[in-house]
């Protein structure tokens, strides 16, 4: 993995289950992972190893929300590439980025 995040980055994302009762919409995006055309929307951290988030897998008729290991990305290879955390990320609601926008406007009767 290129860029991983450090101990002090993680400790800023809230624990599991901290955003449960918040709209989808209204949630806060602390980190993004990427890797092609698929995007790991992370709004959420256990302090160790899983994290909860939005996944896009290069297919939005599939992508959820769910949770995802940290150890897993960290050996996730493609055609030899890593993947990637966007070292540009601003923390911002799951609204406000177009395709989990878009996700949650199809799925209007979807609660986490």
């Amino acid at each position: 993995m290129w860029n991983k995040p450090k101990q002090k980055q993680l400790a800023r994302i809230p624990k599991l289950y901290a955003q449960q009762d918040v709209p989808a919409h209204d949630q806060i995006v602390y980190m993004h992972f990427f890797l092609g055309g698929c995007d790991w929307y992370i709004t959420e951290f256990d302090g160790e190893d899983l994290f909860f988030g939005f996944v896009n897998l290069n297919d939005m008729q599939n992508a959820e929300w769910g949770y995802v290991s940290l150890t897993e990305l960290k050996k996730l290879m493609i055609h030899g590439m890593q993947i990637d955390r966007d070292i540009h990320w601003v923390p911002k609601k799951a609204g406000e980025i177009e395709k989990i926008r878009e996700w949650i406007e199809a799925r209007s009767d979807w609660r986490r």
